[in-house]
């Protein structure tokens, strides 16, 4: 994992388009991280990207809160699902709360969103609040971390 570069936030953009274009007709309209401003992120050091072969294969947007580290996206090239690229991403996360003093991950992730609720929920996460926001039914996740 790496910082994502400025000039990468089209081939951000447009693996962010082909991992969440499938929930589109499960919740009924654009997943919110596919309008999200991939290049302000950049430019803010909470992309971080894996490549392979030279080309970006997932991107993990992470933000240091005051006591967790927030989670915003986890987008993984979908032809590589059920490879351990997720995993890598959560543990890449948890790592960084670890470096930054941060006893706690949280996410949120879309009710309809099945399989990511329970790929969260296999990685510890507990479900804390679910609601509803800008027209999103939203599930709110937490992962506290084992002292190191």
């Amino acid at each position: 994992m790496r910082l994502a570069r400025p000039e990468e936030a089209e081939a951000i953009r447009a693996l962010v388009e082909r991992a969440y274009a499938p929930y589109i007709p499960v919740i009924g309209r654009r997943p919110a991280p596919m309008d999200d401003d991939h290049a302000a992120r950049i430019a803010r050091g909470q992309a971080h990207v894996m490549e392979r072969g030279g080309a970006i294969i997932a991107l993990a947007v992470i933000e240091a809160r005051a006591d967790y580290l927030w989670i915003e996206n986890l987008a993984v090239e979908p032809g590589l699902h059920g490879g351990g690229i997720g995993r890598a991403l959560l543990a890449f996360a948890e790592a960084e709360a670890r470096r930054w003093g941060l006893p706690e991950l949280r996410l949120l992730t879309n009710a309809r969103m099945e399989r990511n609720r329970a790929l969260y929920a296999r990685a510890g996460f507990r479900e804390t609040e679910e609601r509803e926001e800008n027209g999103l039914r939203r599930v709110y996740m937490a992962r506290l971390l084992n002292p190191a």
